[in-house]
């Protein structure tokens, strides 16, 4: 499998090492824009927060929560994409058991499987946030997590909710 560039250098630290909650991506894709943010080696403008969502069916395949070859189905999943300056862009996906970060043709056969046999009800809508937007305006309370009960559906991260002003 096509693993990134000797030339490309990692934009955020090894995968083990990175901020990361199951279930949680938009946050984890926060954080990673964050770090960005504080390394400054990479143009921030370069990197995108990737929404994928429809009618909360999103089948995705290579996850670390899927079963063999099956897909997993998330309501919506995040992702972080590099627009690298290079020959070749970036998906960093905490979520995937694809090479961190993947290369973006790699990712998009591998993870997204665009065929004709995918039903219309699992097409995709994508929507691409650049990251010194995402990190300004992005806030969540996490209440999407709760049940009616408010019991976590999954248990939350660590640190304290992301606030903007």
């Amino acid at each position: 499998m096509a693993r990134p560039g000797a030339s490309y250098e990692l934009a955020v630290p090894p995968r083990p090492a990175c901020t990361y909650t199951s279930c949680y991506c938009e946050e984890n894709v926060w954080k990673l824009c964050d770090y960005i943010r504080s390394q400054d080696q990479y143009p921030l403008e370069e990197f995108y927060a990737v929404f994928i969502s429809k009618k909360k069916m999103i089948p995705l395949w290579k996850q670390k929560s899927g079963h063999g070859d099956e897909p997993v189905v998330w309501d919506y999943h995040v992702i972080l994409l590099h627009v690298s300056s290079g020959e070749q862009n970036f998906i960093y996906d905490l979520d995937t058991v694809l090479p961190f970060p993947c290369p973006f043709d790699v990712y998009s056969v591998e993870a997204f499987r665009l065929d004709d046999s995918l039903h219309p009800e699992f097409h995709r809508k994508i929507r691409m946030i650049r990251a010194d937007l995402y990190l300004k305006t992005f806030a969540s309370d996490r209440s999407h997590m709760k049940d009616a009960n408010g019991k976590w559906q999954k248990p939350p991260p660590s640190y304290p909710c992301i606030e903007t002003a």
